[in-house]
């Protein structure tokens, strides 16, 4: 009787151990590069991933989707580093942890899919621009300029250095097979089910600069332990600072912003993928501040769940969430006895996986589609990418949110003017003793706000001024103070001379003579 549960268990326990190897393949490469681009020791990445994988990965929540250091925040990441220092960083990401752990532990959580997809693709298309824009530099060994605004522009310039210098072509041509690498490998289905492409592009171009003595530069390797630089005193205080308060304030809020939304429409994601239990994004969202928190007093960087492992852990046939943990141990393992390994992969491949990452992170096809079905999302998502790449993500996000408010505000205020003309629907009607016509009636139905208020005065002012109208509100379901003022205006400059009538009062529901 006892070993049924040992026999049932062995096909599960191999098939997580088989997924937890393949995620492992995928992410090293991806943590490293992360790492790089965000301008930390490559070994940061590592110890985020082990966390992503050994802490989260033990908590509940969405049971097979994996986290650790994503694209997504590497722009956000730079600059932050760039603003404060590194750090300051751990102080950052610790902050952001425990937002997470507040708003999972309120079950704030389910809110987070609020946020409007449009803003979320929008969001990660500027990200994925200003990430090619800075890796098109490390994919030629030379430094970007800074911001993404300004890398773009430098990219003429760029490449006509590039053209005149042999280091810089060969750099760039270690870059190109790395992105080819990636884009093919996947259509040779027998070595793509063998090994993961991002492994796969990195192998390869290490080895081929290793055999062929190629001068591009490298990883810089520091090992593990002198890597991580936990934040002091000092470094809380600094972020306090009365002229540096505001920003922190934003980059935190963008941390944890982008890391719930990622982590969270991420989740969604997996759960189609399987049929197992769906996510508790509540306790997700407390495991993500969790290993968040845990990032921050490491001075790691800050961690979300991304599709690509999670896909990657789904695909291989995970089961449970042993297959995930399993991960952070092979890349502990990895990281601790194999530290010299990173010291020979060149930048450029690492460079190359990131561009490829960001051009993914673009809904180029999904675009057009977008457009033609939902006209003002495409608007939202087009806006945020932009103001991304010009200003600065927290900005960019934030102008995106208030566009897709005002969008929802735009579309919800319908409001449709119900004109009957009593002389040509009802002839033995009610008269104006006056001009011997029967007045006009008019029924406003849906929500009158300030937004429509110019289309609706538009459309009262182009009835005959000859004839006498009645105003009916009964149909409105919200009146705004601005719409009810500008009617009230209308109907007292409509009013009929020596009429005592409060305008504009709703009309009965049975034609008689207005009030």
């Amino acid at each position: 009787m006892q070993r049924i549960p040992v026999i049932r268990s062995l096909p599960t326990l191999r098939a997580d151990v088989t997924a937890s190897l393949v995620v492992f393949l995928v992410a090293v490469p991806l943590c490293v590069g992360v790492a790089v681009a965000s301008g930390v020791p490559a070994e940061l990445g590592l110890v985020t991933g082990i966390v992503g994988g050994l802490l989260t990965g033990l908590l509940p929540g969405s049971s097979l989707q994996v986290s650790g250091p994503a694209a997504g925040l590497t722009v956000l990441v730079y600059e932050a580093v760039q603003e404060y220092g590194l750090r300051a960083l751990g102080a950052l990401v610790l902050a952001a942890g425990v937002l997470q752990l507040a708003t999972g532990a309120l079950r704030l959580g389910r809110w987070f899919r609020a946020i409007s997809v449009a803003v979320v693709q929008g969001m990660l298309a500027g990200i994925g621009l200003v990430l090619i824009a800075g890796q098109l530099y490390a994919l030629t060994d030379a430094k970007a300029p800074g911001s993404g605004l300004a890398n773009l522009a430098g990219l003429p310039r760029l490449a006509v250095a590039t053209a005149g210098s042999d280091a810089a072509l060969t750099a760039c041509a270690v870059g190109a097979g790395t992105i080819a690498v990636l884009a093919l490998w996947p259509r040779w289905r027998p070595a793509a089910r063998l090994l993961p492409a991002p492994l796969a592009a990195v192998a390869l171009a290490t080895s081929a600069v290793f055999v062929l003595d190629l001068p591009v530069a490298r990883v810089e390797v520091r090992g593990l332990l002198d890597a991580v630089q936990p934040p002091g005193g000092a470094d809380f205080a600094r972020l306090v600072e009365p002229g540096v308060v505001l920003g922190v304030l934003g980059t935190v809020l963008a941390f944890t912003l982008i890391a719930s939304a990622e982590s969270l429409f991420s989740a969604a994601a997996v759960d189609r993928l399987h049929d197992g239990p769906g996510t508790d994004y509540d306790k997700e969202l407390m495991a993500q501040g969790a290993g968040n928190a845990v990032c921050g007093v490491l001075g790691a960087l800050p961690m979300t769940a991304v599709i690509v492992r999670s896909a990657a852990n789904v695909q291989a046939g995970a089961r449970t969430k042993l297959s995930r943990v399993l991960h952070g141990g092979w890349i502990l393992v990895f990281a601790a006895a194999f530290p010299a390994a990173l010291g020979v992969v060149p930048l450029a491949a690492l460079a190359g996986v990131l561009v490829h990452a960001g051009w993914k992170l673009i809904p180029v096809r999904s675009f057009g589609p977008l457009w033609r079905a939902h006209r003002g999302e495409a608007v939202v998502l087009a806006a945020t990418a932009v103001a991304i790449v010009v200003t600065n993500m927290f900005e960019g996000v934030l102008l995106g949110l208030l566009m897709a408010v005002a969008k929802s505000a735009w579309e919800t205020s319908h409001v449709q003017l119900e004109i009957t003309d009593p002389e040509r629907s009802r002839p033995r009607a009610y008269r104006d003793e006056a001009t011997g016509l029967r007045p006009i009636r008019v029924r406003a139905v849906g929500h009158a706000t300030f937004l429509r208020l110019p289309k609706v005065l538009d459309e009262l002012e182009a009835l005959p001024r000859d004839r006498e109208i009645t105003l009916d509100l009964s149909g409105l379901r919200h009146l705004d103070h601005a719409c009810a003022a500008a009617l009230g205006a209308w109907a007292e400059e409509r009013r009929p001379a020596g009429s005592d009538a409060a305008p504009p009062a709703p009309a009965p529901a049975d034609e008689g003579p207005p009030a």
